[in-house]
């Protein structure tokens, strides 16, 4: 993965169509090896994951390409590779497993970030009902070493339709349900790299399987 990783260097600092175009082949040469490592990890991932479809890598993988229209930065490229594995892919929205390659930024982990409305809604009910199985879920001592905490913004109150005063507001308030463990640089290379997001993944295949109950009860009052 060295070479994906010196793309991305090489990219940060030359984030031009004109570079980019230049090194095409360097980029179809990392995104091939996306793709191979998406693959991999999607069949290890079903061994313990049910939920996860046999299914394109293609379907997992994010474009590189930035969405620049409503945006003051006009750089065209990502400077990081990510793909999300789940069963609706890069697109669905289920919870699943993410990984990303960044030179000093990688990680993986997963959940769900940023659901929708009524996906949203449908979690913090059953979060609100099942609290304690969540926090089992977190707390746990293996998990936590891992994942420490969960990721992203909170509302500053209670959701619409919840008690201020609820025992678990706290878990409420997120906008989104995600956790993340870094991985060093130096691993994507030295072997250890799947070996360690494997166990990351299936320390938080029971995270994802509660987030996947909450959207098949939602209808709980």
């Amino acid at each position: 993965m060295e070479k994906v990783l010196q793309f991305l260097r090489d990219l940060s600092e030359n984030n031009t169509r004109e570079w980019f175009d230049a090194n095409r082949d360097r980029y179809q040469e990392s995104r091939e090896k996306m793709l191979f490592l998406t693959e991999l990890l999607m069949n290890e991932i079903r061994k313990f994951d049910p939920e996860i479809p046999v299914a394109d890598p293609k379907d997992c993988l994010f474009r590189i390409h930035r969405d620049v229209r409503f945006s003051a930065d006009k750089r065209p490229y990502k400077t990081n590779f990510g793909s999300f594995i789940s069963a609706g892919g890069r697109k669905g929205e289920y919870p699943g497993y993410y990984f990303h390659i960044e030179p000093g930024q990688s990680f993986a982990g997963g959940g769900m970030y940023m659901p929708g409305a009524d996906a949203l809604k449908s979690i913090r009910k059953y979060i609100a009902r099942f609290s304690e199985e969540l926090t089992g879920i977190i707390n746990e001592p293996v998990f936590k070493a891992v994942y420490p905490k969960l990721y992203d913004h909170q509302l500053k109150t209670a959701p619409k339709g919840f008690p201020k005063d609820h025992e678990y507001i706290h878990l409420l308030r997120y906008k989104s349900y995600v956790c993340a463990t870094a991985i060093d640089d130096s691993m994507l290379d030295d072997g250890t790299f799947l070996e360690k997001t494997v166990e990351a993944y299936r320390l938080l295949n029971p995270f994802n399987a509660f987030l996947s109950d909450a959207l098949k009860n939602n209808k709980i009052d």
